[in-house]
Formats: C-alpha cells, sequence, structure tokens
C-alpha cells in the first residue's frame, strides 16, 4: 500500500522523464522503509523485509523496480544462457537489466526499442529488422509480440538474424484456450477491455504462440519454472526455448 501511494504522487508532480532518468536515486529512498532480512532482488542484490505488491498482484522490488519476470529473465541468462562473445538482441529492454548488461564487456549487448518507450540503443522493427542474416547469437523477446499486428512476420525475421544454433527467449501473457485477437479491435479502449492492455491486439495461448513459432522455422521448448518465494519469482512462469 506505501509503494502504490507514493508510486502516486511521484507520478502525480514529478515529470515522467525526471522520474525515468533519476529512477535509482529516487528508489533508494525506500530502502530504510523496505530494507530486511526474509527475501532478496538477486539484480539490485538488496535484501527486504518484503517485497512491494502492485494492484494485479505481482511482486515488484521497491529499490530497483524489477518484476518477477525480469528477475526469472535475469537468473536465466546468467546461470545457463549468457556466455562470453555472444552476441544479443534484446527488444524493448527491462530498465534494469540494461543497466546491468550494457557495461558487461564479455558480451556484445543490442538493446533495441522501436517506440521510445524503453531504454535502448538502437530502433529495430521487428517486422523488418535492419541488419544481416545469422547476426545474434541471443535474442530476449519478452512480451512484445504481442503488441504487433504482424506477428508472423516478426518471428520469421527474429528467426533470419538467428545464428544456426542460436536461441531466442519468448514470453508473453497467456491465456487457456486458443489465440484470441480480433483486426476489428483497433481503440485502446477496446484494446484494454479484450486484450487486458491498450496496447496489445491479442491474448496468445501458450499453445497457439508455441505453434506460430514453429511454423516460423524453430525447435522450441516450453519451459515451466517454479516459485521462488525468496527470489520473489512467480509459481509456473512459462518460457517458450526457441532453437535454430
Amino acid at each position: 500500500i506505501m509503494y502504490n501511494s507514493l508510486k502516486s504522487i511521484a507520478k502525480n508532480i514529478i515529470p515522467q522523464k525526471v522520474l525515468i532518468k533519476n529512477e535509482y536515486f529516487f528508489r533508494r529512498i525506500l530502502i530504510p522503509f523496505y530494507k530486511g532480512t526474509n527475501c532478496q532482488c538477486n539484480i539490485c542484490e538488496t535484501k527486504l523485509k518484503n517485497f512491494a505488491v502492485l494492484g494485479n498482484g505481482e511482486k515488484i522490488c521497491p529499490i530497483c523496480g524489477s518484476l518477477p519476470r525480469s528477475r526469472r529473465l535475469y537468473r536465466l541468462l546468467n546461470e545457463e544462457y549468457l556466455k562470453p562473445n555472444l552476441v544479443v538482441l534484446d527488444f524493448s529492454p527491462f530498465r534494469i537489466l540494461y543497466s546491468k548488461l550494457k557495461p558487461r564487456k564479455e558480451i556484445n549487448y543490442f538493446a533495441s526499442d522501436f517506440e521510445d518507450d524503453f531504454i535502448a540503443d538502437y530502433k529495430f522493427d521487428m517486422r523488418k529488422i535492419d541488419t544481416e542474416n545469422d547476426k545474434f547469437d541471443l535474442i530476449i523477446c519478452y512480451h512484445v509480440l504481442e503488441h504487433i499486428i504482424e506477428d508472423e512476420v516478426a518471428m520469421k525475421e527474429l528467426f533470419r538474424v538467428l545464428k544456426k544454433g542460436g536461441i531466442v527467449l519468448v514470453q508473453t501473457p497467456f491465456q487457456e484456450g486458443e489465440i484470441y485477437e480480433d483486426e476489428k479491435i483497433v481503440t485502446a479502449e477496446d484494446r484494454l477491455k479484450y486484450f487486458g492492455q491498450d496496447n496489445h491486439v491479442r491474448i496468445y495461448s501458450l499453445s497457439g504462440l508455441n505453434e506460430r513459432l514453429k511454423n516460423a522455422g524453430f525447435k522450441t521448448e516450453i519451459r515451466v519454472l517454479e516459485e521462488d518465494t525468496y527470489f520473489g519469482l512467480s509459481k509456473n512462469e512459462r518460457v517458450i526455448v526457441c532453437l535454430k
């Protein structure tokens, strides 16, 4: 409650660009209120008495702003996927992960955001990525495809720019049943109503997205990951690992 109240006050009195640019400073003010030993953020490494809880129930780190999926991704990258000399493409990167991955000298990190909503160095259109074939060893595509109308075109582009033996990590919101999309739903209000966010153009099912990725040429593995309450990781989080 305290976190959400302070967040609302800050948004109302501080310009968004100032908040983003000075996010780390503003968040550090919260350390005395949350510092403890019950849990820990694996990204900023702050030990906490508890994570803050957003309105949707997700546990956010009050100090660095990481969500469960960004903390999980950071764990996966460090434990399994990041190796020296990799060329990595990250679409719409989490701000805290950008700040961690960009300075790493052992990898070549390309951060891209098409609509200037995230901190990034490139502005690739996923439907037509402005680079050569077989360039990247690892591509991070988290919560992006549900924003793209021509998603199957984008998936083929991901396949094209990925090196043989390379990996794409894909995640979106999922629902049970089938993919739900309707080209007649175009207004922000209707997209919020039917797809859960005003800039989403569909809701994927896990099986439906997996099938589209296979149709683009990938070999896929669906990973269902375990809960970790100490690090604030969600139960049954799902990631599709795509191999070329």
